[in-house]
């Protein structure tokens, strides 16, 4: 499994000190979890290609990058879910714990028609299509994954929002005895996102369940996440139970945690860097220690479809 040193980076530069001095408890925490939850072992990450059950569907040319793919190994052994802990191959170790079955989620707020729905049902609510989007993250690193799933904006028509409903809040998973990582102080959990009305109702922005033609793992947020490919990888909120519409801007869990560090619409900008480093270049995991780093493209390559969301913004200032 590829480490952070792979990409030539240290665990102070890709994250805020509260989270990587909390990576010793965190172990320790762990190395007890297994006897007091009765754990199952570690969630998928076959070596040998994507496992779990099927969940086919035709590929979507119009929004699908051609760049190669990344490994199934590679996207479900290196990841962010803090739930689980700080490590990239945390998530893989102890996601299988989380329980997904019964799953619903509740899409409430200003609606005319709140719903609470089956994970079964959200994956029949539309055609499935299989997407390959590129995924950019805040710590410079980057993948090509093969998504499944269908555009967030054929469920939140359903529940038909009202003239009030200005912005979407995402809110994830919260089982504290499945999940080790939220006995630090890292975050408030349970974890929220959001994105402006508009940003949610774009076709790029996908309600995901699967990758690789198989459902989600754990660890990459089954049973169900959102995708939102031209923004960094925090944004695209994992594991989801609540989808909630609002008239006012939300304060997600890493604007209260950083502030400074992350803002609300956090678009892909290599022009606006991080305060510790840089976001003019990205690391592609899989391409080895020597491979050159890659320009970042703005809005990760997708400006041409979601640019005119932000017409008239200083996106220096809403970052």
């Amino acid at each position: 499994m590829r480490s952070i040193w792979d990409i030539g980076l240290s665990p102070s530069d890709i994250t805020p000190e509260s989270v990587w001095r909390s990576r010793r408890r965190f172990i320790q925490h762990a190395a007890l979890a297994p006897l007091a939850l009765g754990a199952s072992g570690p969630a998928w990450a076959a070596d040998g290609g994507p496992v779990g059950p099927e969940l086919p569907a035709p590929k979507d040319t119009r929004w699908s990058t051609d760049e190669p793919m990344n490994s199934w190994k590679e996207i479900t052994t290196y990841n962010n879910f803090y739930e689980f802990g700080t490590g990239k191959g945390d998530p893989a170790e102890y996601a299988g714990r989380m329980q997904l079955k019964p799953w619903t989620v509740q899409i409430d707020g200003a609606v005319q028609k709140p719903l609470t729905l089956d994970i079964d049902d959200l994956r029949k609510l539309a055609p499935l299509e299989e997407r390959i989007y590129r995924l950019r993250c805040v710590e410079a690193w980057s993948m090509v994954i093969p998504w499944t799933g269908y555009s967030l904006s054929h469920l939140l028509s359903r529940a038909e929002p009202t003239s009030e409903a200005k912005y979407v809040v995402f809110t994830t998973v919260l089982q504290p005895k499945n999940m080790p990582g939220v006995s630090e102080d890292i975050l408030d959990w349970p974890y929220t996102e959001g994105l402006r009305m508009d940003e949610a109702m774009h076709p790029l922005t996908l309600l995901t369940f699967g990758l690789y033609g198989r459902e989600l793992p754990a660890q990459d947020g089954a049973p169900m996440r959102v995708i939102i490919p031209w923004k960094y990888g925090f944004k695209s909120a994992k594991s989801l139970v609540r989808i909630h519409l609002q008239a006012t801007q939300p304060q997600t869990s890493w604007m209260r945690a950083a502030p400074s560090e992350y803002g609300f619409y956090a678009n892909v900008n290599p022009a606006v860097p991080h305060p510790r480093w840089s976001q003019a270049t990205e690391r592609r995991i899989g391409s080895g220690f020597f491979a050159a780093p890659i320009k970042t493209r703005p809005f990760n390559g997708y400006a041409q479809a979601v640019a005119g969301l932000y017409q008239g913004m200083d996106l220096r200032r809403d970052f």
